[in-house]
């Protein structure tokens, strides 16, 4: 793992992971602007991805196949699911899949991609093991958890829909690209963990929670990265 790829959805996430990079070299593709340099003594490749499951598969594959990177995170906000998860904790996945992905119609069951040999996407067990002891380490006002983060196209914002993802997948987060880079990283060989911080409850209070606390929570996974970055 001495070569990092990390993925943010949005220019909030990685602006502050540039602005510590050293020796970066800019390189744009398939409009995104990849950031190739010096991470906290780590060589690092730091990109924006762009918001969804399209934007982030592409991304993932470009670190893989031209950068070829030997590992993975993906940080970013998301809705909590799992009751005990507080607005502010962190949740590392354990595991992924892409809760939109229906291919009922065909006979499969709901979350299953076709034709292929697995639909859940399992998280690195050292990465999680190193990124969990860091975040005890330098944010203990909050809570961090292992568990599922499930994706889909969709801005979670409904008691219904959340009811429905802890039901059927027993989902501790939603959010919108990481199981997509879950499957890239499997079909590369490549290990990964999401890191997630929780910005909102995912339901009806959603739209109200986000904006207020989104930069605390990227505070919180800036930290976390930087002590899980000595630890590889």
């Amino acid at each position: 793992m001495d070569y990092i790829g990390i993925i943010g959805a949005m220019p909030e996430e990685v602006a502050q992971l540039i602005e510590q990079m050293e020796e970066a070299k800019k390189t744009t593709i398939a409009g995104m602007d990849f950031y190739d340099g010096i991470l906290w003594k780590k060589r690092a490749v730091v990109v924006k991805s762009g918001i969804g499951k399209v934007n982030m598969a592409a991304c993932t594959q470009i670190l893989a196949s031209i950068y070829q990177v030997t590992a993975l995170i993906n940080t970013g906000v998301a809705g909590g699911l799992y009751a005990p998860i507080n607005i502010g904790d962190i949740v590392l996945s354990a595991d992924t899949l892409q809760h939109d992905m229906d291919a009922t119609g065909f006979g499969y069951e709901l979350g299953v991609i076709p034709q292929m040999e697995q639909s859940v996407f399992y998280g690195d067990k050292e990465l999680i093991a190193k990124a969990k002891e860091a975040c005890e380490e330098v944010n203990p006002d909050i809570a961090v958890y292992v568990g599922r983060v499930v994706s889909g196209d969709q801005f979670i914002s409904s008691d219904e829909k959340k009811t429905f993802l802890v039901e059927q997948f027993n989902g501790y987060c939603a959010e919108m690209e990481g199981a997509a880079m879950a499957q890239i990283a499997y079909l590369n060989h490549i290990p990964f963990v999401i890191v997630r911080a929780i910005s909102d409850k995912a339901d009806h209070s959603a739209t109200m929670n986000y904006a207020d606390f989104e930069e605390q929570a990227i505070v919180h996974t800036i930290r976390l990265l930087k002590a899980m970055f000595s630890r590889i």
